[in-house]
């Protein structure tokens, strides 16, 4: 969209707020949002904002940073405000008071890895399977509790998210979001969305975009949702299934008619970058210290460094699909991730192994889950980190993934990761109360 066809639209669907969006390092939505009278201005890149508040941005000595709109991402909220009034939004790159990229940026992070594909003539399709809980709210306080006790693929009366679930869709097609399918999950009170593969960048935006929209309906219906990967022990937690392809010229490059499994020499580097560089970008596609209390045996979640054609339990799955929809399914990462931190670190892993032509080894078609140590160490199947400490530690190690952040998110990240490391492990939890108090 031009700047013209913006302001028009605005003014003759009487758009009276405007939302400047971005988000920090960890992932978090922000947005400083204005009246209609500064519309022309925000469309200018001229908005400013104090980037000492916000997560991993700049210090206080160095705070001012501009707003620059990308202006495909307009879209009207299809709600309206308290007062009635209609409210769009414009995700925004970080820029410095020069102009210059901020290199603190996430969306710029993406880019940079967009660009080096482009390079190779190649550009990554993604599409998530985003998985998250609906709860009960109790005096505007979230609970675990679930409203249903539905489990894989119900229906009501049963699962008594199906209305909400629907509403999210609707809501979702509305801003241009494709939906490609919705359903009960595992769990009571889990539910999936299937968004349809697009551009990297495209689909970064929509991730938020779509968590945005989940929490925000969902408040509307008098619930809770959360992409909390574990809430509750002992039921499967939620993930954000990646399905990755590449194209050039309009052709899937992963597609070899001719060639074992019908994949590519292109296709398995990449998938043997994604699994030589797993280990090493774990921290990012799986950034909390409740994202390894999901990735354990027993739930499905992968934990070994492998791929498969016909079966869950490796990390990489490649789906059966071929022609156009050949692809990969990356099985590890969670919705609580930064999505463009998260897409740049596996498009990257994914060029090195078609630079470096890394041989992914063949396929693991046995349950992994209920392989021995001594079956999973003959077939080389390494393991994802157990915690959040060991995934930094990897992720310190990994230099094309440090240089594929950039030194200043790889720094606040790995700061603000470690702090919160250092805050979990300092506290007592009730499990340690319950079993060592009456003991010793």
């Amino acid at each position: 969209m031009t700047k013209a066809q913006i302001l028009e639209r605005a003014e003759r669907e009487q758009v009276k707020f405007l939302r400047l969006q971005f988000t920090d390092i960890l992932g978090t939505i922000k947005n400083v949002e204005i009246p209609n009278r500064q519309f022309e201005e925000a469309l200018d890149g001229h908005v400013m904002f104090d980037g000492s508040s916000i997560e991993g941005f700049v210090r206080v000595e160095e705070s001012d940073m501009y707003l620059k709109p990308d202006l495909d991402t307009f879209l009207i909220y299809p709600w309206s405000g308290s007062s009635g009034e209609k409210v769009a939004r414009l995700i925004c790159d970080i820029a410095n008071p020069d102009g210059t990229p901020f290199a603190g940026c996430p969306r710029t992070a993406l880019k940079r890895v967009i660009a080096m594909a482009h390079a190779r003539g190649l550009t990554m399709h993604a599409g998530p399977e985003v998985e998250f809980f609906l709860f009960q709210s109790r005096n505007g306080r979230p609970t675990t509790e679930s409203h249903d006790a539905a489990s894989y693929f119900d229906l009501s009366p049963v699962d008594q998210g199906e209305d909400v679930r629907r509403e999210i869709v609707l809501a979702l097609e509305a801003m241009g979001v494709h939906v490609d399918a919705a359903h009960h999950e595992i769990a009571p009170g889990q539910h999936e969305i299937d968004l349809r593969a697009d551009h990297a960048l495209t689909t970064a935006d929509t991730i938020s975009t779509f968590r945005f929209v989940v929490k925000n309906v969902a408040i509307r219906n008098g619930l809770h949702a959360t992409f909390m990967p574990k809430p509750i022990y002992g039921i499967a937690g939620s993930g954000m299934h990646t399905h990755m392809s590449l194209f050039s010229e309009g052709h899937n490059v992963f597609l070899d008619p001719a060639a074992p499994m019908q994949l590519s020499r292109t296709c398995l580097s990449y998938l043997g970058g994604i699994l030589r560089h797993a280990k090493g970008f774990c921290a990012i596609t799986n950034p909390l210290v409740n994202s390894y209390k999901r990735l354990v045996p027993g739930y499905e979640a992968p934990t070994a460094v492998a791929w498969s054609e016909k079966n869950r339990s490796p990390l990489v799955r490649v789906p059966a699909a071929r022609g156009m929809s050949t692809r990969i399914e990356l099985r590890m990462p969670d919705a609580s991730c930064n999505p463009y931190l998260a897409l740049a670190v596996m498009l990257r892993a994914g060029l090195d192994g078609i630079e470096k032509n890394i041989d992914p080894g063949p396929p693991i078609n046995k349950n992994i889950f209920t392989m021995s140590h001594r079956e999973r160490r003959h077939l080389r199947i390494d393991e994802l980190p157990g915690n959040l400490s060991e995934a930094l530690d990897e992720l310190e190690k990994d230099d094309l993934v440090k240089d594929t952040l950039g030194d200043h998110i790889f720094e606040h990240f790995l700061a603000a990761k470690r702090e919160e490391w250092h805050d979990y492990i300092r506290h007592v939890s009730p499990w340690e109360v319950d079993r060592y108090l009456g003991v010793y």
